[in-house]
């Protein structure tokens, strides 16, 4: 087996391609494998996997993250439609702090996106009945979660459709910006 991964241009984010076998039975593919990717540097042990289905394109999810101690690092991937996937350099003190990067992810792409710890995360959907399956290295703590605006002007995320027509969830709607946001200390990891 191998895969192709590509670095985002921020720090630890990844694309990462598994590779996958058709025939006219269909496919397979090793969505991920510990030892080959440790064997390229990413060593990570996730004990949780999520599931998201969005009924309807412009369904926006994010800008979410934790903060330590269940801080998280991601592996997203598509299984069914497209995203537009975003990780949020949210580190006080990294040179990238609050610059973005942003990947189309997608059933037909087969591609994943890696976002460490430190990053918020978000995607859009692209199409009509849309899955995201993630993994993550730290279990859901509601008193640990947090979101940033998607629309915060500090960051200034270029969106590839209309804001106007997105649907949100209350707690993304209610978000804070980014200059009020509890978020990652560069030095210690700790929230700041």
């Amino acid at each position: 087996m191998s895969l192709q991964i590509k670095s985002l241009g921020l720090d630890g984010v990844l694309e990462i391609v598994p590779q996958k076998f058709e025939d006219d039975r269909g496919s397979f593919s090793e969505t991920w494998n510990a030892q080959l990717l440790s064997e390229c540097g990413v060593t990570l042990d996730f004990v949780q996997d999520n599931h998201s289905h969005s009924i309807a394109t412009g369904v926006l999810r994010g800008l979410h993250y934790q903060l330590p101690p269940y801080a998280q690092d991601k592996l997203v991937r598509v299984v069914k439609g497209s995203i537009f996937d975003v990780a949020v350099d949210i580190r006080r003190g990294s040179p990238s702090f609050a610059h973005w990067t942003a990947l189309r992810v997608s059933a037909a792409k087969w591609n994943q996106v890696l976002i460490p710890k430190g990053f918020a995360h978000g995607f859009l959907t692209l199409e009509p009945d849309t899955e995201v399956v993630y993994k993550v290295t730290n279990p859901y703590s509601a008193s640990h979660s947090r979101a940033i605006r998607f629309d915060d002007p500090d960051i200034g995320i270029i969106w590839p459709m209309n804001a106007s027509t997105f649907q949100l969830s209350d707690n993304d709607r209610m978000a804070q910006s980014l200059d009020t946001a509890e978020v990652f200390d560069m030095c210690s990891e700790a929230q700041v």
